[in-house]
């Protein structure tokens, strides 16, 4: 049996929550899942610039963890640049950092509607 997955801290949520390439219709595309803890490695590493490790830190788990999604990552992101596919960011064992406030409006119910965990 598998071990269950321990919530990982994320910083904040996303402001766009899909990508799709121009002129093509949604019906006709193919679409992939980037969750919102694979969503913040993205961000930590390449637009932050944060060692692993650090980065690791930021969001409560070990860096051979961040390391694995990081690599899921960007291979869902390379896939769907490359083949032309849409991508849906949500899911994912995450919670909320307490220090961080939300991005938009204040309200956190848009957490509860994303699939974060208390």
């Amino acid at each position: 049996m598998a071990r269950p997955c321990c919530s990982r801290r994320i910083a904040t949520l996303p402001g766009v929550v899909y990508f799709k390439p121009a002129g093509i219709p949604l019906r006709d595309l193919e679409e992939r899942i980037l969750s919102l803890d694979e969503f913040e490695t993205l961000r930590l590493a390449d637009v932050e610039g944060l060692p692993q490790l650090e980065a690791a830190r930021h969001m409560g788990i070990s860096r051979q963890t961040f390391s694995r999604i990081l690599a899921r990552a960007r291979q869902t992101v390379a896939t769907c640049l490359t083949l032309g596919m849409a991508v849906r960011i949500e899911g994912g064992v995450v919670h909320l950092d307490a220090k961080t406030r939300p991005r938009r409006g204040g309200c956190t119910q848009g957490g509860a509607a994303a699939g974060l965990h208390p």
